[in-house]
């Protein structure tokens, strides 16, 4: 599930009443009008495109002589850029993620969230330790409230500490479903402002020693994120690898998930393994091929969210090393990914 579809869900207002989310349509004109664009294409992320259409005639009626052209394509996060609809067009509009890497011809709109952040923060507070430091961490949609976030922790006498992640990260205290790294500091207890629970089990899993209260502005609840049945899920998925004999490797081609080395790396170290590349990888894409299990070096998320979809087991690089007897299974992480790249 893309991290906009649950909070998307809360609201039925059409695009001209949406009050809850900013499409920044004045600064998409006038980056029209400055790349003098005659052809548009418009990219949403999976919660998002019941919202193109709508974004498309408050266009049309702010710009003339210019066809708009919506994605119909998958797509997960900022690294994965409609690259076809790139080509075709002058100008290429991302909506609902910030920057990865600037390009002058991609103009991203992150689609910032205006939900009050103050009464889920206040709230929250019951779940942290004001004597201790606490690690300040959201997503793109709420990225426009951090400061405000940071304010009401600080009035209470926190001491906050946030972080830019790594360079895959736009911003101060931003974390990806593939990153992190943005909780890399001492604080053992993390505030976790969004929603969904994608994004703190991936938190909860990579810095295992922290404690991490997720805190959903749009639903208004707080709880304690408990990541111990997605690890048996895991593990389980680990279990049935193990008699696997073949292992199919998929390399992603969609140009922000590609880790071709890495894929290369078990292929060259595995007489069975056997790359096979994908831009969208899918059951029924895999249904035709021979093998006993799938090592996926691409988005962790299909990894994941996806795992009882396939018929055979899909691992992360890391599980398949666990798998391989390469690191024993108490050694099992959440895989993340880290650097930019270029479209």
């Amino acid at each position: 599930m893309s991290e906009y579809e649950g909070d998307l869900r809360s609201s039925s207002m059409e695009l001209k009443h949406d009050r809850e989310w900013s499409y920044e349509i004045d600064r998409i004109r006038d980056k029209i009008d400055e790349h003098n664009a005659d052809r548009v294409g418009l990219q949403f992320p999976q919660g998002l495109k019941r919202k193109s259409t709508g974004v498309a005639e408050d266009l049309k009626q702010r710009t003339e002589d210019v066809t708009f052209l919506i994605s119909g394509q998958p797509c997960y996060g900022a690294c994965d850029i409609d690259t076809d609809l790139f080509r075709f067009t002058d100008l290429l509009v991302h909506f609902g993620h910030s920057p990865m890497q600037e390009s002058p011809k991609i103009v991203y709109v992150p689609v910032f969230s205006n939900v009050d952040v103050e009464p889920i923060m206040r709230k929250s507070l019951d779940e942290l330790d004001s004597t201790e430091p606490v690690c300040l961490v959201t997503t793109a949609q709420h990225m426009n409230k951090f400061d405000e976030m940071k304010e009401i922790l600080s009035q209470n006498e926190y001491n906050v500490q946030t972080r830019r992640g790594s360079e895959r990260l736009t911003n101060e205290g931003q974390v990806l479903g593939c990153n992190y790294a943005s909780a890399d500091v001492e604080a053992d207890q993390v505030l976790y402002v969004g929603g969904g629970e994608f994004h703190p089990m991936g938190l909860a899993m990579s810095h295992p020693e922290k404690k991490v209260v997720i805190a959903d502005p749009v639903n208004n609840n707080v709880k304690i994120a408990d990541p111990e049945k997605f690890v048996k899920q895991r593990y389980a998925v680990i279990h049935n690898a193990m008699d696997a004999e073949s292992f199919g490797v998929i390399y992603c081609t969609k140009i922000g998930q590609g880790r071709i080395e890495k894929a290369e790396d078990i292929v060259r170290s595995n007489e069975n393994a056997f790359l096979i590349t994908l831009d969208e990888v899918t059951p029924e894409r895999l249904q035709q091929f021979d093998v006993d299990a799938y090592v996926n070096t691409g988005c962790p998320r299909i990894t994941t969210d996806d795992a009882g979809r396939f018929s055979d087991p899909m691992l992360t690089p890391e599980e398949y090393e666990i798998v391989m007897g390469e690191k024993d299974m108490d050694q099992l992480s959440f895989d993340t990914f880290h650097g930019t790249w270029s479209p």
